[in-house]
């Protein structure tokens, strides 16, 4: 992950946005308390390894979670070579990383198809990179994964093959497999599941649900998709929302130049049995949970800060009525500012124009200093795909959701679209196949591979290793007949543990897997 990328993710801003920070504001957000204030900026936090802060405010990366800072990741067997001998049996399970890569899945298909087999060989390539200035990076690996389709009936089958990899639309561009059917590049059409993790406390056992909790294993992935309703949901039409909605817009700021953290807020009282305020753009919020006095603040745009645009107000229900607009000298919205004004516009539309509004405005505005994506990174994330999944989690866990999760109960929608955008999902590459009557088509898919992993200055004793996780029939209708793994280029790197069977030094780098066995992986550690 991109330092930049890192910075973005913990929310670190420059200590001058704000001079004072309101009594009570913590970084771990605890349960929320009938009177609440909170600063989606807060004061810029020293990162010191990147883990504490982090730890409880985003829930962990890619599946951090399963082991606090600074303790022992764990391993399920205790170490040993992971190579079989006639007195150490191959283990059946692997490390926990801290960072979670998930699984390399099986092909599948859109629809059942009888008469048609399948052989799988999957070959990992340890050919190390290198960095910008040229020196290697063993890091990642290339996974080609090939599939022989037969067709035993007497007559032509034409199919969807179904290809799940996991991932997100930050890292997208080099997530994506490519895919030849028998030899010749062929299309394929993306779809993009649900958010793939669920939600923790904040360190505080309350029952709360203030932090992601991303997949932290395999099994994590067993549980999403082997009743096939994440699938289903994947392939579906997506949510409508075509709700009506009130939209304030804020536009044509100023305030005096000496206040490099001026802040405008509005303020209102509303019934919340009969409203519901969503937010992009603001920075603060505070309320009072019994009157339903409301004000949302943010800093004036000034120029040289990145400044989210547009800065909206979104009303669901009935209309907020009377507000107020004061300045204040920070976003602390205690010393009131002359000076400050805005233009405020009021318009009815819906709440899926609003949010195609906003989608293609972080797109174009947002993704690429937020997440350091470059433009082909960005250019790589299909506009329907991503804001449907901004939807999907509004409707899933946000303020309008049947299961509102405390993360996103203040209504910010630059929260749902920012996350919507980095969180783990699996995504699938559909590709049409025809397999001519008792014939086979070989289908391959190539994709690098980013490994499960240990944060090097956490003190896990597994910092360093990669470790990399194989499913032979997780959320497969295929009916495969054999299923084999091989090893290249191996040179770089010096296998800890593992289920395979490989042995590079005795020659044995392509093994046959157990069609039985649910789950596969491979830990290696990288030579100096």
């Amino acid at each position: 992950m991109k330092g930049e990328r890192l910075f973005r993710i913990l929310g670190l801003i420059d200590e001058d946005l704000i001079e004072e920070v309101p009594t009570g504001f913590s970084a771990t957000l605890p349960r929320r308390p009938p009177w609440k204030r909170y600063l989606a900026a807060a004061a810029c936090v020293t990162l010191v390894c990147g883990f504490s802060f982090a730890w409880l405010v985003t829930g962990g990366f890619h599946g951090m979670g399963s082991a606090a800072p600074g303790e022992d990741s764990g391993s399920s067997n205790g170490g040993g070579s992971g190579i079989a001998t006639d007195n150490e049996p191959l283990s059946v399970e692997g490390t926990t990383f801290m960072s979670y890569a998930g699984p390399v899945f099986p092909l599948t298909l859109a629809e059942a198809a009888e008469g048609l087999t399948a052989e799988r060989k999957t070959t990992w390539d340890f050919a190390p990179g290198t960095y910008q200035d040229g020196s290697l990076r063993q890091w990642g690996a290339g996974v080609t994964d090939s599939y022989a389709i037969v067709n035993i009936t007497e007559f032509d089958q034409t199919v969807t093959a179904l290809y799940p990899f996991t991932g997100s639309f930050t890292e997208l561009a080099s997530q994506q497999p490519t895919v030849t059917v028998d030899g010749e590049e062929a299309e394929g059409v993306l779809y993009a599941g649900a958010y793939a993790g669920g939600f923790r406390d904040a360190g505080v056992d309350d029952g709360s649900t203030w932090n992601l909790q991303y997949p932290d294993s395999w099994t994590d992935y067993k549980a999403l998709l082997e009743d096939g309703g994440y699938l289903a949901q994947a392939l579906g039409d997506g949510t409508v929302q075509d709700l009506p909605v009130t939209v304030y817009e804020f536009t044509d700021f100023a305030a005096p130049a000496d206040y490099d953290a001026a802040t405008q807020a509005i303020e209102f009282t509303i019934d919340r049995e009969q409203t519901t305020v969503l937010t992009y753009g603001f920075n603060g919020s505070s309320w009072d949970e019994e009157t339903g006095w409301r004000q949302y603040s943010y800093f004036v745009p000034n120029g040289v800060r990145r400044d989210q645009a547009p800065k909206l107000l979104i009303v669901l229900g009935a209309d907020i009525g009377d507000y107020t607009l004061e300045g204040y000298e920070n976003g602390g919205c205690e010393k009131k500012l002359p000076g400050v004004s805005c233009t405020v516009t009021r318009r009815e539309t819906t709440l899926d124009e609003v949010l195609d509004r906003l989608c293609g405005d972080y797109l174009e505005t947002c993704a690429d200093w937020q997440w350091g994506m470059t433009e082909d990174e960005t250019a790589a994330v299909p506009f329907a795909l991503f804001r449907r999944a901004v939807s999907e989690l509004l409707v899933q866990y946000g303020p309008i959701s049947e299961t509102i999760k405390d993360r996103y109960a203040d209504g910010r929608l630059d929260d749902i679209i920012s996350e919507a955008m980095s969180m783990d999902r699996v995504l699938y590459l559909a590709v049409p196949v025809t397999v001519p009557a008792g014939r086979r088509v070989n289908v391959t898919f190539e994709l690098w591979k980013e490994p499960s992993f240990d944060f090097g200055c956490s003190g896990a004793e597994n910092a360093g290793l990669q470790g990399y996780d194989l499913v032979t029939a997780l959320g497969s209708c295929l009916d495969f007949t054999a299923q084999t793994a091989a090893l290249v280029n191996t040179e770089g790197v010096d296998i800890v543990r593992q289920n395979f069977g490989f042995d590079p030094e005795n020659g044995i780098t392509e093994v046959t897997l157990d069609m039985e066995a649910e789950h596969y992986y491979l830990e290696v550690r990288p030579l100096d």
